[in-house]
């Protein structure tokens, strides 16, 4: 008994899609309502907080319905491709009226440019502004119009290195933010539209994910789950480093590119999209591949339908919910503090550290992706428990350590710390999922699942609106010490953790046929 590699790998492109799409999004659309709709960080947190919202109640609803459904092509392929089809078009259409907002805020959106300056600095002479650090100021107080449009100029440092200027991000950034806010209130039917096409593309993803995640169980025999599933991963991997390579192409980082037009760069997302969905449909055979897989169930003897019923009736020992609990609460904690950093990572990096921020992230999914096999390997020797408790000191400790760079800071240095929070975040979530499901049978593994992506979404609901309000409060530069904060709160409450760890590794019954290292 061998995994298919080839079957599993094109099962795959479903989640290679979603997470180039998800990538993406993550790092324009905070830019975008930031930048150009001169959101602030609270409001543009809520925003981005909107997927994890509709995902809650979205994808136990759309996962149950595909289980229903009896299309020729399948239970989960109509959503993969119906959801796919609508996500790639609102994107683009997102990406027109993005050009419309640019072009509605013109006269200030020329980085560079010493008359789009003047007229930002007239505009907001003798207003009260705040600096990314939370520190207000009268621009006309601060510094002479002169000034003002000198600090574009770049630092040249001893060794011939370049930043941009801090300045820059302390005094032209929030004034060209509450220039973009004035242009948008004077216009709100352009952000209206533009909210109501985001909206479009969130609903169209979450009424695929949970059908993408269930295809694999659908034809994949149970023993070979976990060895397709970290191909599934891989592939999500590539699918978001991907996209991290055409944002290096495209400088989406960039500082002068901040008020970019995205409409090429969506483009090209959607036509990922799109041909991801062509291979998918073009070589995935859903029907048959789960009837062959429910003929393998039974021709092996491991079929578990007859004893389903039996199953549903064990109960958790007080001491098992204990655990539970605080499993559940570690992987809220630890979502909390990472996704607080994957969703504003981009703009902090812009406006505070004056760093590409695609080549810092696609350092670190790459550690992750070298890490998934030897944190597994890990954890079959030591157990999952201490496993996981070492990739949460990893991941606390990069983030605390990020907590003190900023603008002039040593770009290499950076890219180390998202290594190791790569190679943390891998370990940790190789082997939390597991941890979950080894306490529930064959009977309630979904149910125990849905546990799992609560924990998860919910923390992925508060993080972006609670650090946004913070950032807005306290000033960007909180953004790394609350990741490390919530990431070692996380290391308490897996200490106390006392079940669902790795049986003592051995090969028995059918498993033992599978030879396939």
């Amino acid at each position: 008994m061998k995994l298919n590699y080839k079957r599993t790998i094109l099962v795959g492109f479903a989640f290679f899609l979603i997470s180039a799409f998800w990538q993406a999004y993550d790092a324009t659309i905070p830019v975008i309502l930031t930048n150009k709709f001169g959101m602030s960080q609270t409001a543009s947190g809520i925003i981005m907080a909107l997927d994890n919202i509709l995902a809650v109640f979205m994808l136990p609803i759309f996962g149950a319905i595909s289980d229903k459904c009896r299309a020729k092509t399948g239970k989960r392929t109509p959503f993969i491709t119906v959801g796919t089809i609508i996500a790639a078009v609102a994107l683009v259409g997102l990406s027109l009226v993005d050009s419309v907002q640019l072009h509605n805020i013109s006269d200030v959106a020329q980085i560079d440019d010493p008359a789009a300056l003047s007229v930002i600095y007239d505009q907001q002479a003798d207003t009260t502004l705040k600096t990314p650090e939370g520190e207000e100021f009268v621009l006309s107080q601060t510094m002479s119009k002169e000034d003002f449009t000198a600090i574009t100029s770049k630092i040249t440092h001893p060794d011939g290195s370049e930043q941009a200027n801090p300045m820059y991000a302390n005094y032209v950034a929030p004034a060209r933010q509450a220039c973009a806010a004035a242009a948008t209130a004077q216009q709100p039917v352009i952000l209206i539209l533009f909210i109501v096409l985001l909206l479009a593309v969130l609903i169209a993803m979450a009424t695929f994910r949970s059908p993408a995640v269930a295809l694999m169980p659908d034809v994949t025999v149970k023993p070979l789950r976990s060895k397709a599933n970290a191909i599934i991963n891989l592939m999500g991997t590539a699918g978001g480093i991907l996209v991290l390579v055409l944002g290096m192409v495209f400088a989406t980082s960039a500082v002068k590119n901040s008020m970019m037009n995205y409409t090429l760069y969506y483009g090209i997302i959607a036509a990922i999209m799109l041909g991801a969905l062509a291979i998918f449909r073009l070589t995935v055979r859903e029907p048959l591949w789960a009837a062959e897989m429910q003929a393998d169930s039974i021709r092996l003897g491991i079929d578990e339908s007859e004893a389903e019923d039996a199953g549903e009736k064990r109960r958790l020992t007080g001491p098992e919910k204990c655990s539970l609990v605080l499993i559940l609460a570690s992987i809220a904690l630890w979502y909390i503090g990472y996704n607080a950093v994957t969703s504003k990572y981009s703009l902090y990096a812009n406006s505070v550290l004056g760093m590409d921020y695609n080549s810092t992230l696609l350092l670190a999914q790459a550690a992750a992706i070298i890490s998934y096999l030897p944190a597994g390997i890990v954890a079959s020797k030591i157990g999952r428990k201490k496993t996981i408790l070492a990739g949460v000191v990893i991941l606390s400790s990069a983030f605390a350590l990020a907590s003190f760079m900023r603008a002039g800071s040593s770009t290499a240095l950076m890219n180390v710390l998202f290594a190791l929070a790569g190679i943390g975040w891998a370990t940790i979530n190789v082997n939390s999922f597991p941890m979950v499901v080894e306490m529930c049978s064959g009977a309630n593994i979904g149910k125990y699942t849905g546990y799992y992506y609560t924990a998860s979404m919910a923390a992925q609901i508060v993080t972006p609106m609670f650090s946004g309000y913070l950032m807005d409060q306290m000033g960007m530069v909180v953004l790394f010490p609350y990741a490390a904060i919530f990431a070692g709160l996380a290391f308490v409450t897996m200490f106390f953790v006392r079940h669902g760890d790795a049986k003592p590794e051995s090969k028995k019954g059918l498993e033992a046929l599978d030879n396939d290292n």
